[in-house]
């Protein structure tokens, strides 16, 4: 009889958590997609292809691209943002007080948050009654339910995940090659771009991983500050789960968002590896 290795005993743990946590619940959602609406909510099992009508809707597509577009905008932000700040944090002499301050946000509830920022930019919000009093603007602007506010928003609550694993790589750099490269005639510019971004590449696409993925399912910030300008994937699968009880269409929808979450990990995952066989090379 084959002795089990020890690696294959402790991997058993991890693997029925991944199977009952991950992989079972996401091959139900697939397999309602498939499945037909009941008529009190709920799913018949009965098989049909018409849930998948809705792919080829306009406003749906109009609905999936916002989806993407905002994003990639907040990814690209978010780690535009995070690189410096961990830069930063893991240069200064005060580490650990920064580092409770990109975790304090944790402390408190995600809606909390939301609505501390409603406070801020709505029309009575603090922003727009502070430019009023110093005589900038007449009349209030109109900073939420748009695009841009759920931008921003999504940004500030991705940020602590983009900067956490940053901070994690940039910790262990050694700046010594920068200085190496400054000696040797690199600017400061070339040597960060040629050096430094190499070097923790790792740190990035975990970073991009981090926010990009959570972006794409977000419903709560659309929910509460984008309006209708601003309507994600998240907040229609929300509502035919809730409203219409159209639970197979929630399913195809989910699978479509399945789908383009794995296209981009796909994408990160054979970018890294091309970029490891050129540096091996």
């Amino acid at each position: 009889m084959k002795k089990i290795s020890s690696g294959s005993f402790y991997s058993i743990p991890l693997t029925l958590w991944m199977s009952v946590f991950f992989v079972i619940p996401m091959l139900i959602v697939l397999s309602y997609a498939f499945l037909t609406k009941g008529t009190y909510g709920g799913v018949q099992m009965i098989f049909t292809l018409k849930n998948f009508d809705v792919f080829f809707e306009p406003i749906f597509l109009k609905i999936l691209f916002r989806t993407i577009y905002i994003s990639i905008a907040v990814t690209f932000i978010t780690v535009l943002l995070a690189v410096p700040t961990a830069y930063f944090i893991a240069r200064s002499k005060f580490r650990q007080e920064l580092l409770i301050l990109v975790i304090i946000p944790f402390w408190t509830n995600f809606l909390i948050r939301i609505y501390a920022w409603i406070s801020i930019l709505g029309s009575n919000g603090f922003l727009n009654t502070f430019l009023i009093k110093l005589g900038i603007i007449e009349t209030p602007l109109k900073l939420l339910y748009n695009t841009g506010s759920v931008i921003l928003i999504t940004v500030y609550t991705s940020l602590p995940f983009a900067i956490l694993p940053l901070y994690a790589i940039i910790e262990k750099f050694d700046f010594s090659l920068v200085e190496a490269a400054r000696d040797l005639g690199a600017t400061n510019s070339q040597a960060f771009r040629k050096v430094f971004l190499p070097n923790i590449k790792s740190g990035i696409i975990t970073a991009i991983l981090f926010t990009f993925i959570p972006a794409m399912g977000s419903y709560a910030i659309p929910k509460l500050v984008g309006g209708t300008q601003a309507t994600m994937l998240g907040n229609i699968i929300a509502q035919h789960l809730t409203v219409t009880r159209n639970w197979p269409l929630a399913s195809a929808i989910s699978a479509m968002l399945i789908l383009v979450t794995s296209i981009a990990l796909l994408i990160f995952m054979r970018a890294e590896k091309k970029s490891k066989e050129v540096s091996d090379e």
